[in-house]
């Protein structure tokens, strides 16, 4: 039960049908009654958990008396109620857990009290990869291929689910961690020793925030950070702005929940939420379904803010229903949100920091790319932006003359053969032509001959159509709505071009059972959209190779190339090692270009192909309505889905449950192993902290440009050959067919320092012109070419400390705990960039590194650093008198011996992370509490 000193009397009971459970009534603390409903969950954790030492009165009092307007200055103690992880970022947790009871151990302590206090739970999705597409037997052999590849990492995480208290794992092939989150696993209310609480959850993987649409506060951390929290650690954060978000009217029948989202995402990175949390309210709520709601809150990470939440209300409760939750559950969701103020009320506007609102009735369809997901283009504008775009990726195409391209397609498709023939013409269509006005576009044509025909391939070809990811498989009305229109698409006779790699891999398996029902798998298949996986595939960059023909193709004549997929994520060099340009849109905007066959497509005035009769088919022409899809869903799903799908969760199927899975209460280290290594962050550590000191004669590993994200730190994709992770696994007799991805080897810190920053999109400043892990290594005459893993190496064995300098939004993306310990096993000890994205800055510290920011308005270039200088910092070592100083003086020192100086803004935020950093790290600061306490 409670342990809180409970100094408002705010403890008591709620009776709900035959249940009694204790809870922490709100209305005890006056002024919580005007605050935003995210708030609101805050003040009841910290009412819940007030200990009078880091939760107190005045914490409690802070948040009552919160000010819309003042700018985050109060630090609370968050406690999320539960941890959730998929396994790319989960198996390091694992790991570090297994690592610690051995610490633990040699500290004096007792290793079995390393155990989760708040329950975890840990989703495999992030390892099938699409080696197989466009056949009947793609799910077989993608999962076949992910068990032969990840034995190892799936036999320890066995292991770890039966040494570890309150730990479960969701086995491979059940679905993508958001969608299991807001379908199975998110009660909304939580109850737990007979207490009932609003469920929250941090997790470890940024789109954490799906389960903001389901009135769940969560988000986003760190996989260090979540270990923490699973250790009961609590979140150190401030009293954040919440922005409100009004949203009104109804969205227009051809307006997909996707083209919402990405006018939200545009709108809030115009507006700035970094930092904040934003929660929707207004007339207009009770008109979005809560798939859209989950769609809107996935999509958080892409605007900045923490979290994107929607209020509990009727919508809520119907969804739990339609997904099994029971009804003991429904009313206690429904009485406890009405007892705590927290259920929605469309007449009563809370305070908000910051407004916005949106008429749902103006939002257009749209696309966003071609390397971010803010960069929103209208569908109508998607031509015209992609003939200007090109021309950055593009370094001899030239302009193409109409004429040379039709003979080039011409002698391709014998107009003998009709059905060719008929693609080819398709195909002309996209193709730059005098007679429309175009003003041409850089065109490389290149023919190609394969098993599904010869084709020729230029620039802007859609090599991969990928409908993939938590954000939209999870949504009905998408999904549903991309399946009518491949019926109408294959009832007016169009296909796919034969160079589009296809992909279906929803998030849940009832997304598979609801296409059963409504009979529309065989259209969908006729376009090449076989079922590939349950997992996040292309999204995660797991798209498999492209065939090899056109691999080739592509990679011997330098072709731009594109992907359009239904994800969240399009960074460079994520989706495909092949593929430039990478488009954000709807499953069935995905399912329309994979027909198409290129970007360079208007599909107002081009059509997709002919029907039967030889009339042009435009895409209005197959668009389902909105009353078809609705009536679909209304057909096709049902409550016992799901209640079928997740009734054996857990139990995986015989390839899990024949897994040899290892046991003790400690876990028996493979020296052999490529996967699965003892982490090396507890190596020589003591009981006592070592003294914070100043940082001299540091030199730069990196200098890198604006919207470095932690996938150009710490890539997840496929493993290059000749670079040092391939070294690694080449020496340790790992085949190059099994390399697998950097992501899928996250278990094993040799791979992993290896792979940083390692993205082959990675430009590094020190260097002219040159992409990927490369560095200039000054431990050797004049400083040489080399890569960052070997002069890292060089550098650390001269003890000459590291320091990496960046521009704006350093470290945005997914929430890739390896991005920073990478960093720091590289020996990287400070980081100054003109600013940071939340999650990796707090992972910065929470792995000893400090970060830095230049003076307001200062980059590296406007202070003329080139990355050649010898950098020296002072006032670091205030640190340990207690006090975290504001600034660091800084000096670069040139080779001519002159010197530029600045004071660097200290990014340590709050007095725990403080903490964290003079203990060297926030693992190190958890253990040695932990066996203080003991």
């Amino acid at each position: 039960m409670s342990t809180s000193i409970d100094s408002f009397g705010a403890k008591g009971n709620l009776e709900v049908g035959d249940n009694s459970y204790e809870i922490f009534r709100l209305s005890a603390v006056p002024g919580t009654e005007k605050l935003p409903y995210a708030l609101k969950v805050l003040a009841e954790n910290l009412l819940r958990t007030e200990d009078g030492a880091n939760i107190t009165a005045d914490h409690i009092r802070a948040i009552a008396n919160w000010d819309p307007s003042a700018q985050p200055s109060v630090e609370i103690q968050f406690t999320p109620a539960r941890v959730i992880m998929q396994d790319f970022t989960g198996v390091p947790c694992v790991v570090d857990l297994a690592t610690m009871r051995e610490a633990v151990t040699t500290l004096g302590g007792d290793p079995n009290k390393v155990n989760p206090l708040s329950p975890a739970d840990m989703v495999i999705d992030h390892s099938v990869i699409l080696d197989v597409f466009g056949q009947a037997d793609a799910l077989e052999r993608n999962v076949d291929l992910e068990y032969q590849r990840n034995g190892e990492r799936y036999q320890f995480l066995r292991w770890g689910q039966g040494a570890f208290d309150d730990f479960k794992v969701v086995p491979p092939g059940m679905g993508i961690v958001h969608q299991v989150n807001i379908e199975y696993l998110a009660p909304t209310v939580m109850t737990r020793n007979g207490q009932a609480y609003p469920d929250t959850c941090v997790g470890t993987d940024s789109h954490t925030t799906m389960v903001n649409g389901l009135g769940v506060l969560g988000w986003g951390v760190g996989g260090i950070e979540a270990e923490a929290a699973m250790l009961g650690q609590p979140v150190s954060m401030l009293i954040p702005r919440v922005v409100g978000f009004k949203l009104t009217g109804e969205i227009k029948p051809g307006v997909t929940a996707t083209d919402v989202v990405l006018t939200v995402t545009d709108m809030l990175r115009k507006h700035g939420v970094v930092g904040k949390f934003v929660e929707f309210y207004g007339k207009g709520v009770a008109e979005v379904p809560l798939a859209n709601r989950a769609t809107l809150g996935n999509m958080s990470p892409e605007f900045g803010s923490t979290a994107a939440i929607f209020p509990i209300d009727g919508e809520t409760i119907n969804y739990l229903r339609l997904t099994g939750r029971s009804d003991e559950q429904l009313a206690l969701v429904e009485a406890y949100a009405k007892e705590q103020g927290m259920w929605h009320d469309a007449e009563h506007e809370p305070a908000y920091s910051e407004y916005l609102e949106l008429d749902l009735g103006t939002v257009v369809p749209s696309i966003a790319g071609p390397k971010r997901p803010q960069d929103r283009i209208l569908l109508s504008d998607s031509k015209a932006a992609f003939r200007r775009d090109i021309n950055t990726y593009v370094t001899n195409g030239t302009a193409a003359q109409h004429s040379a391209l039709d003979e080039a397609v011409e002698e391709s498709f014998p107009a003998s053969d009709p059905v060719e023939s008929s693609t080819a013409n398709d195909d002309a269509v996209a193709l730059p032509s005098a007679a429309n006005g175009s003003h041409g576009r850089p065109s490389k044509p290149v023919k190609v001959q394969s098993e599904r025909g010869d084709f020729v391939l230029d620039h802007g070809a859609v090599a991969v159509a990928g409908i993939t990811s938590c954000t939209n498989t999870s949504n009905p009305s998408v999904m549903i709505g991309a399946a009518l229109l491949a019926r109408n698409a294959v009832e007016k006779g169009l296909s796919s071009k034969p160079w589009v790699k296809t992909n279906m891999a929803p998030g849940s398996q009832v997304v598979s059972d609801y296409y059963e029902k409504a009979g529309l798998w065989p259209y969908l298949e006729k376009l090449g959209f076989y079922l590939g996986g349950f997992g996040c595939t292309t999204c995660i960059g797991n798209t498999g190779p492209l065939p090899e023909e056109i691999s080739k193709a592509v990679n011997d004549n330098d072709l731009s190339v594109t992907a359009v997929l239904s994800g969240n994520r399009n960074f460079e060099g994520r989706i495909s090692p092949d593929v430039k340009m990478n488009y954000l849109a709807s499953p069935p905007l995905v399912i329309a270009y994979a027909i198409a066959g290129t970007m360079d497509f208007d599909f107002e005035t081009d059509a997709l192909g002919q029907d039967q009769d030889g009339n042009d088919v435009f895409l209005k022409d197959i668009w389902p309505s909105a009353q078809e899809i609705d009536d679909t869903i209304k057909s096709a799903i049902s409550q016992d889905m799901f209640r079928k799908s997740y009734a054996t969760v857990f139990a995986g199927d015989e390839r899990w449950q024949n897994l040899a899975t290892p046991e003790g209460d400690t876990f028996a280290w493979d020296e052999k192993s490529t996967y699965v290594r003892k982490a090396p962050y507890f190596d020589g550590m003591t009981m006592e902290t070592t003294p914070v000191t100043d940082i001299s004669g540091a030199r730069v590993l990196a200098l890198l440009g604006d919207s470095v994200t932690t996938d150009h730190i710490s890539p997840a994709g496929p493993i290059k050959p000749g670079t040092p992770a391939a070294q690694y696994l080449d020496a340790n007799g790992v085949e190059r067919k099994d390399y697998n991805s950097l992501g899928s080897r996250r278990g094993n810190h040799e791979v992993m320092i290896r792979g940083t920053f390692a993205n082959i999109r990675l430009r590094n400043q020190l260097l002219d012109d040159v992409s990927g892990g490369y560095t200039r290594d000054f431990t050797l005459e004049g400083g040489p070419q080399s890569f960052i893993y070997d002069a890292s190496q060089n550098y650390q064995a001269a003890g000459i400390p590291l320091v990496v300098l960046g521009g704006k939004e350093y470290g945005s993306g997914s929430s890739r705990d390896w991005a920073a310990k990478g960093t720091s096993l590289l020996g990287v000890k400070a980081v100054i960039v003109e600013s940071f994205e939340r999650i990796h800055r707090s992972n910065l510290i929470g792995m000893g590194v400090i970060p830095l920011q230049f003076p307001a308005g200062e980059s590296a270039a406007s202070l003329g650093l080139d990355g050649t200088e010898v950098f020296d910092f002072t006032g670091i070592d205030k640190l340990n008198e207690g006090v975290t100083p504001e600034t660091v003086h800084v000096t670069a020192t040139k080779g001519d011996g002159s010197k530029v100086e600045f004071d660097a803004v200290v990014r340590i935020d709050t007095p725990g992370e403080a903490d964290y950093y003079r203990n060297g790290g926030i693992l190190q600061y958890v253990l040695r509490n932990m066996i203080r306490g003991q």
